[in-house]
């Protein structure tokens, strides 16, 4: 897939004219219909006015080629953490709601259960050999103290992953590392619950956020691997289309 014209066809072509004449004559183009200012991110001859202009050094920066496959890869991140977050907001809005109210569903939950065993009959389920329902029964033990608690850690989790999808789908320096903390704490829980039992969600979601863990370390250059910020920043400026244009400007002709 190319990045950079799927990402143009979505938002328009990034033309853009600077101030510098040397500069300008190297990214526009004269055609029997006009102008042509070239794309910032595709490389294309666009003909119409640019869509900016001024110096140079006020250029936006425009990703293309691998770096905006990697920004597509942190966008698919950012959005797995708000699903995430959003079920920890639900949850967390729910044990919110009950902590006052756990003797009333305790009695409606063992008035219905007799309702519901024919069915649970015909489907071979048995609710007294069911961990849903004892994870249900072990919540009317505790306190409304505690289930306050539960809410807050389950909304402030929340609130972790809702940051981290930020910073992930703005590209951000500071997002990239705090995804990587934030995830590397939780990997140890994630891990214990798979000792408990395995299921397709938990192997799903550990899966998920070991290769992310691993890319945005990697892929990134966080914590001075791969060369650091310093390769980072200088992988940036050599995909920039501006910054090869200027660096040729620069090149003095024999």
């Amino acid at each position: 897939m190319d990045f950079s014209l799927r990402s143009c066809s979505w938002r328009g072509h990034a033309t853009y004219a600077p101030d510098e004449t040397e500069l300008a004559a190297r990214l526009h183009v004269s055609t029997p219909a006009g102008v042509a200012w070239r794309c910032l991110r595709c490389g294309t001859f666009v003909v119409g006015d640019p869509a900016g202009s001024g110096p140079a050094d006020e250029a936006p920066e425009v990703p293309r080629g691998r770096l905006l496959r990697d920004r597509f890869i942190l966008r698919f991140l950012a959005i797995e953490r708000i699903v995430r977050g959003l079920a920890f907001v639900v949850l967390g809005a729910g044990v919110f709601k009950v902590r006052n109210s756990q003797h009333q569903l305790h009695a409606a939950f063992d008035k219905e259960m007799p309702l519901i065993q024919p069915l649970a009959d015909q489907l071979g389920w048995d609710p007294s050999n069911s961990k849903i329902v004892h994870f249900i029964e072990q919540g009317w033990k505790l306190s409304p103290t505690m289930l306050t608690l539960i809410a807050v850690g389950l909304l402030a989790y929340a609130a972790i992953e809702f940051i981290e999808a930020i910073g992930l789908w703005l590209a951000q320096r500071w997002g990239e590392y705090f995804a990587v903390i934030a995830t590397a704490i939780f990997l140890p829980l994630e891990i214990y619950e798979l000792t408990e039992k395995i299921t397709v969600v938990r192997a799903g979601a550990l899966l998920i956020n070991i290769v992310a863990v691993l890319w945005l370390l990697w892929s990134k250059r966080l914590f001075g691997i791969n060369g650091g910020g310093r390769a980072y920043h200088a992988e940036h400026n050599e995909e920039s289309l501006l910054t090869v244009e200027r660096s040729a400007v620069a090149v003095p002709t024999s």
